[in-house]
């Protein structure tokens, strides 16, 4: 392959087609609409296949993007699968909800003069394809005597259990909603994430041999303690999230009409509250509606309201666009779409009626000061600015705490905001349990918790004795006595021997 320069790539990203936002709005269909193979292959070619690739240490997962891109250039698409799935196994899911921007497309060099490869529509492209083919990641690992217990099929467990069932090991999954994928189920719309996608990626670590058990509550059925006792497993991970909603503390917050973007998500995406009363779950959609926050989780908030019928829309934030934390991609959906953006404004009272339902917000206008400890600029009030909106629902979506029910029912160390401590290899304060994800960091990314998931496998691997062949130097052990075969008793592995 001849080298590429900045000179001779495609000088302009391949375009990706978007439904039209006035017909958008009116179902959830998919609104971005992915990749053809043409323009694929265009994209393909903007890469320059650095030697020292920045984007591959970019990504929290460590994918050899110059790789896999050169092999779809080469028509080599099953290839380009197959080494994508070797550091991620949901490539379907991240090309479309991960913030690539700020990633590995963050650090590509062709974006410092034109804009960066776009890695994540071609990540989406390939999965796609897989998906649409039927490719699945096969793996010849003889099974290994551990079982290991997983809480949580969110992005952190499910990337765990993946790279767990490929070493060999019996890996039980336990959720507690009645379909598996944690936030990537109740937390994402169709919109941007479509069911069929996650089915079908699950469906691929369930072909690794994975065992999924649904309605199963952790922490109230059985503890921690259990399932490294009695239940006989190995190890334990936990990737719960960080699902316990967060609210302001503000008068007004007990009325009819207030809710947190969890719920209204959870009761529109796993739920199907849109399609009341031929499911069972109510929603009672205000006509016009402000969300409080201005994040993904909040952008996907103001958007299904918009879809669900919601005559107006608002978001209250109070920062600017500049400051705000969701992707750039969302928030100008979320403005085509039509989405009202109250900047630079704080809620002060939500404000009821006399049947206790919500009629309005009261809010106050903001300036910024001086950066706080995020970085950014801090919000300060404008005195006597306040004033009121009329609103029938309020929806908070200014992030969310852990969820407290391990901690409360088993001995595991919780820092001071209430999340799982674990160490610097997710090791917690119980032998053999591993911890990671949003339940360790507070709410991140789904690539970020599959970054966790995958560094607590390769430390449950070495806490088990696994062979690593991942690891490329060789574990380091107090005391070391060899078989006369030359295995590492230490290991605590096997290996099956022929003797003619």
């Amino acid at each position: 392959m001849a080298r590429k320069t900045i000179r001779t790539i495609p000088q302009e990203r391949a375009v990706m087609p978007v439904q039209e936002p006035e017909i958008r709005t009116g179902n959830f269909d998919e609104v971005a609409q992915g990749f053809n193979l043409e323009n694929a292959l265009i994209e393909c070619e903007r890469c320059l296949v650095c030697p020292q690739a920045a984007c591959i240490a970019g990504c929290p997962v460590g994918i050899d993007i110059p790789g896999f891109i050169c092999k779809i250039i080469d028509k080599d698409y099953r290839g380009a699968y197959n080494l994508m799935t070797d550091a991620n196994f949901l490539p379907a899911i991240c090309g479309r909800v991960c913030p690539q921007e700020d990633q590995c497309e963050g650090v590509c060099p062709v974006g410092d003069t034109l804009e960066p490869v776009a890695i994540g529509r071609l990540e989406r492209w390939l999965g796609d394809l897989a998906i649409a083919e039927g490719w699945t990641k096969e793996s010849h690992i003889e099974p290994n005597r551990f079982r290991v217990g997983i809480i949580g099929s969110g992005p952190a467990g499910m990337a765990c259990a993946a790279d767990l069932a490929k070493a060999g090991c019996a890996v039980t999954v336990y959720e507690a909603l009645h379909e598996p994928g944690g936030v990537l189920r109740y937390g994402i719309p169709e919109f941007r994430l479509p069911n069929s996608v996650v089915d079908a990626e699950i469906g691929n670590l369930i072909k690794l041999g994975i065992e999924i058990k649904c309605n199963t509550l952790a922490g109230r059925l059985f503890t921690v303690e259990d399932m490294i006792g009695e239940m006989g497993y190995d190890a334990v991970f936990i990737g719960t999230g960080a699902g316990s909603p967060r609210f302001m503390d503000i008068p007004g917050e007990n009325l009819n009409g207030v809710l947190s973007a969890n719920e209204l998500l959870t009761r529109c995406n796993l739920m199907k509250a849109g399609q009341f009363p031929e499911y069972d779950t109510p929603l009672h959609l205000g006509r016009r509606v402000a969300v409080i926050g201005s994040g993904n989780t909040a952008m996907d908030a103001m958007r299904v309201s918009l879809r669900l019928g919601a005559e107006k829309v608002y978001c209250v934030y109070r920062r600017t666009e500049a400051e705000s934390p969701a992707r750039v991609e969302e928030i100008h959906h979320a403005q085509e779409e039509g989405i009202e953006f109250h900047w630079l404004t704080a809620p002060v009272e939500i404000l009821g009626d006399s049947d206790s339902n919500v009629r309005g917000m009261k809010c106050i206008r903001m300036e910024l000061g001086e950066p706080d400890a995020s970085g950014r600029r801090r919000p300060e009030p404008i005195e006597d600015s306040e004033y009121e909106f009329e609103t029938d629902m309020v929806v908070y979506a200014i992030g969310t705490t852990a969820n407290p029910i391990l901690g409360q029912t088993s001995h595991i160390r919780l820092n001071e905001r209430g999340y799982i401590e674990t160490d610097e290899n997710l090791a917690t304060s119980l032998a053999g349990v591993y911890a990671g994800g949003d339940i360790v960091t507070g709410a991140a990314t789904v690539i970020l918790a599959m970054g966790a998931g995958r560094k607590a496998a390769r430390s449950i691997k070495t806490y088990l004795g696994i062979r690593d062949s991942e690891t490329a130097h060789r574990p380091e052990y107090a005391t070391i006595e060899t078989s006369m075969f030359g295995i590492d008793r230490a290991e605590r592995n096997f290996v099956r021997v022929r003797l003619e």
